[in-house]
């Protein structure tokens, strides 16, 4: 019975890793739930396909995906032991500053917030900011995605469909995705959007 392979990265065996991953283990149940802030993101571009597909016997699937024009959205969101909070929609790539204005608002004094280790999380300018807020920051241990229970959120599969303009140009694209935890979070974001008066609504799609 053949099985998705799960990949895991292999310096989890390293000892320095290895320990740290312990320690985390064997410490967080000394702390209040109710204080734990999970902040993470996750991203998509329009030029993401997949990567295989059925075509006839002996010719080759071809597919249109953009290369000159694509976009890359963020989302990011603060999980706390009984809710999502502040998912805030970026249309762009995360950077340094971005997650500073994210984080300033998101916190309250006592907060102990827990990210991994990506680069703009570890910027002079946010830790400032979650001490600011009067929380503290724990950093997970090094390739540890399993020990952040945020990436079960986002750990729902989507696809997207994508249409091009008369000029060639990519202009409308469609994210379609189970309907699960960041489905249930997007919801409300996109309710907003259709809301918004300099937006036009397309129609509408129900399943």
């Amino acid at each position: 019975d053949a099985q998705k392979k799960t990949l895991i990265a292999a310096e989890r065996e390293r000892h320095d890793v290895a320990r740290r991953r312990a320690q985390w283990v064997k410490h967080q149940g000394r702390i209040d739930p109710a204080r734990l802030v999970f902040i993470d993101e996750t991203w998509t571009k329009t030029n993401m396909a997949p990567l295989r597909g059925w075509a006839p016997r002996g010719q080759r699937l071809k597919a249109d995906v953009p290369h000159g024009h694509w976009k890359t959205m963020t989302f990011l969101a603060a999980l706390r032991s009984d809710r999502v909070e502040a998912p805030w929609l970026l249309d762009g790539p995360i950077d340094g500053e971005s997650f500073r204005l994210y984080v300033a608002p998101t916190l309250r004094p006592g907060d102990i917030v827990v990210m991994d280790n990506l680069g703009s999380h570890k910027g002079k300018a946010v830790r400032h900011a979650i001490r600011a807020a009067g929380a503290r920051l724990f950093f997970l241990p090094k390739y540890s995605p399993d020990l952040n229970p945020i990436e079960q959120l986002f750990d729902q599969p989507a696809d997207v469909a994508l249409w091009r303009g008369l000029d060639g140009r990519l202009s409308d694209f469609l994210l379609v995705m189970e309907r699960g935890g960041l489905a249930r979070v997007l919801e409300p974001l996109a309710h907003v959007a259709l809301d918004d008066q300099q937006l036009s609504k397309l129609g509408n799609l129900s399943v």
